[in-house]
């Protein structure tokens, strides 16, 4: 089997699999307990797919599926020593985990991107040769650099009162909710330069070198990501949380299927800009679909969620269906297990761009 009809089986299995899980929870246990853990496996998991390859030496002689096990192991073992530390001091141990310290671990994946991808994880490739020991100092970098962001742009006040509150709570410039839909929709412009494979960029040489490629890289993200929220939030006076269920993670989602699950091989004959056009078309049309047959299918899978404010409930769910759970599950099987069993060899392997 070869692309990209490996990569729509492989979604499809996946996809039911990951629906199969959440369907386990009542929506108050996934929306706190469950998305928080997910949520915490993804930075690990995007330091091995993005820094070690995939493929890391502790595991680079193993077959599958132990190899797979092993780096999904790994993951695991990282949330576990993570994820406590990070609810008992940005959450306060107060469980179930709130919004607070669920935007906190939300913002780490994307700056894990950047630093992972981005940035090509400059400067912490510089303390040691090792991938492993920079893999891992950048895994630790991400929650620092998170954790200073957090506290100087995120703004809980308009909670306070709330049982969910903390005293803790950063007091930043921006409200907390807002702040976390630009962020994430930085990452959402992310993909989109790597949809057209980082084209224009790739015509200058002095631009592709680190740190200035991901220099450049961020300000096109930030640039991006502004446009964004002023045509759709400010301008066309979407809800900000409409606008991240509707628009920000089913593109993120459905970039993930175009070019990490499919290989990038949908248009792989065309040249650039248009086969970035084309991916571009792709993962949004890709991300929309799916995002809308998830939404149909809360019912059976979770019951009926109302959605819009005060609660959000269908939103939350719907994000952490796609990006916390069914994310990690693609990037497992595409990856870690070089979607065994459905490849025996090594000979189809997914782009490393999660």
């Amino acid at each position: 089997m070869t692309q990209p009809a490996l990569g729509l089986l492989s979604s499809a299995i996946v996809m039911a699999v990951a629906l199969g899980f959440i369907s386990l929870f009542d929506f108050g246990t996934f929306a706190g307990w469950i998305a928080f853990v997910m949520l915490g496996l993804i930075p690990m998991q995007v330091v091995a797919v993005v820094l070690w390859g995939g493929n890391p030496a502790f595991a680079s002689g193993l077959r599958q599926p132990v190899k797979g096990i092993v780096l999904v192991l790994v993951t695991v073992i990282a949330t576990a020593v993570i994820s406590p530390l990070v609810f008992l001091t940005v959450g306060e141990g107060a469980a179930p985990p709130g919004p607070i310290p669920s935007h906190y671990v939300i913002i780490v994946v994307p700056t894990t991107f950047w630093l992972a991808i981005m940035m090509g994880g400059w400067p912490f490739n510089r303390v040691s040769s090792n991938p492993i020991v920079s893999g891992l100092v950048t895994l630790i970098a991400s929650y620092v650099v998170t954790y200073v962001i957090f506290r100087i742009f995120f703004n809980y006040d308009f909670m306070q009162g709330a049982p969910v509150y903390l005293q803790s709570a950063p007091k930043g410039m921006f409200n907390g909710v807002s702040a976390l839909v630009f962020y994430v929709t930085a990452l959402a412009v992310m993909f989109l330069v790597l949809c057209f494979d980082l084209w224009p960029l790739t015509s200058s040489p002095a631009v592709m070198k680190q740190p200035v490629l991901g220099i450049v890289w961020t300000v096109i993200a930030l640039i991006g990501a502004a446009i964004a929220i002023s045509v759709g939030v400010n301008g066309a006076g979407a809800d900000p949380m409409a606008f991240l269920t509707e628009v920000t993670a089913p593109f993120i989602f459905g970039s993930i299927i175009v070019l990490n699950m499919l290989g990038n091989s949908l248009f792989a004959r065309m040249t650039q800009p248009l086969k970035g056009v084309m991916n571009t078309i792709a993962a949004a049309a890709v991300g929309l679909v799916l995002a809308n047959l998830y939404v149909s299918l809360v019912p059976m899978v979770t019951g009926p969620l109302p959605s819009g404010p005060p609660g959000y409930e269908r939103e939350i769910w719907l994000a952490n269906a796609l990006l916390s759970v069914t994310f990690p599950f693609l990037i497992y099987h595409a990856v870690f297990f070089g979607f065994w069993p459905l490849v025996r060899t090594s000979s189809e392997k997914p782009v490393a761009r999660v």
